[in-house]
């Protein structure tokens, strides 16, 4: 009763949709920025370490979630 929900560890703190201001820290293997939200490992295409973007989430998968740069 308890195992399954403990192995998937706790919820991810962002959800599709939610827009969050991060600096992207380093570049992932394929090329894209990341980021992290409370720690929570974010994938931005299209930018480099330092950058300070908006963002918009649009994928959460259990230990990652993808998002795109917010343009106003």
């Amino acid at each position: 009763m308890y195992g399954p929900r403990e192995q998937r560890g706790p919820p991810a703190p962002v959800n599709v949709g939610d827009t969050h201001d991060v600096k992207i820290e380093s570049k992932g293997k394929g090329g894209d920025g990341i980021a992290r939200i409370q720690g929570f490992v974010v994938f931005v295409p299209g930018t480099n370490p330092g950058d300070e973007v908006k963002v918009r989430i649009s994928a959460v998968r259990r230990r990652f979630a993808a998002a795109e740069v917010v343009t106003e």
